[in-house]
């Protein structure tokens, strides 16, 4: 049995999220039909998490396994053929024994993106979230500090979120100017139900003056989800990359 790990790139504008769906066409469910012509068989795939519908993906990981030989370039320029142009393998490669995409993970990097102008921008529409306001960057980037390190994020994460602990650790979090643009930059080892979107939303509203930077290590140490600010929209929020330390993969 051979397991066969997975880099994709997606748009998820059109898609309810990663996971298949009873009432929405998933991320998920595209791939796997697109495998399953090119391997002759149903495959089912694992992947290193959940995004929600509307949440893009430059470096969504995935494993499943086949007993089939077939060459890694089935695997992404054959599987591409049958993708919808919203959808891409952009990388196959062989893992060793015992990877899982999930559980052998390290860690992610999420973005956000937030655009500031006086005028909406149909270009950016799909991929940020569109503020006027002016924001404080300094005063976000001091909340932003309060999230780095091993914290209880049961403020930070959706109410239908299911994960047994909300104890997450951050190792980054940084606020990039970027022109028009600023990049909120997120990694950590492992992130709750709408945990950075919700982080995001509470460090927008620091910014908008609306709240003050003290209120995140409040919500830290009471862990109330309705004391934390909105939750951004999906559309600004992408996954970056997920890695691993994991010798041996061919590709």
């Amino acid at each position: 049995m051979t397991t066969v790990r997975l880099t994709l790139e997606y748009d998820g504008t059109a898609y309810a999220g990663w996971q298949i769906q009873p009432n929405g066409l998933s991320v998920q469910q595209v791939v796997e039909d697109a495998l399953a012509r090119v391997v002759g068989e149903p495959v089912r795939l694992h992947s290193s998490g959940r995004t929600d519908a509307g949440v893009h993906a430059l470096g969504m990981v995935a494993h499943f396994q086949t007993e089939r030989a077939l060459p890694l370039s089935a695997y992404r320029e054959g599987v591409n053929r049958f993708l919808p142009r919203d959808v891409a393998v952009t990388e196959a490669a062989i893992a060793p024994e015992g990877f899982h995409a999930r559980f052998s993970a390290r860690g992610k990097w999420y973005r956000y993106i937030i655009y500031q102008g006086p005028v909406r921008s149909p270009l950016r529409e799909r991929t940020s979230w569109h503020i006027r306001s002016a924001l404080d960057v300094a005063a976000m980037a001091l909340g932003a500090r309060s999230m780095v390190g091993r914290h209880d994020f049961a403020a930070f994460r959706s109410s239908s979120c299911e994960a047994r602990t909300s104890i997450r650790e951050i190792f980054s979090l940084e606020i990039l100017p970027h022109g028009d643009l600023l990049f909120v930059d997120v990694k950590g080892s492992g992130f709750l139900k709408n945990m950075v979107r919700i982080m995001v939303g509470t460090l927008v509203e620091i910014g908008m003056g609306k709240r003050s930077v003290r209120d995140v290590e409040t919500l830290l140490r009471e862990g109330r989800r309705e004391g934390a600010g909105c939750t951004a929209p999906a559309q600004g929020l992408c996954l970056k990359e997920v890695w691993y330390e994991t010798p041996g993969i061919e590709g």
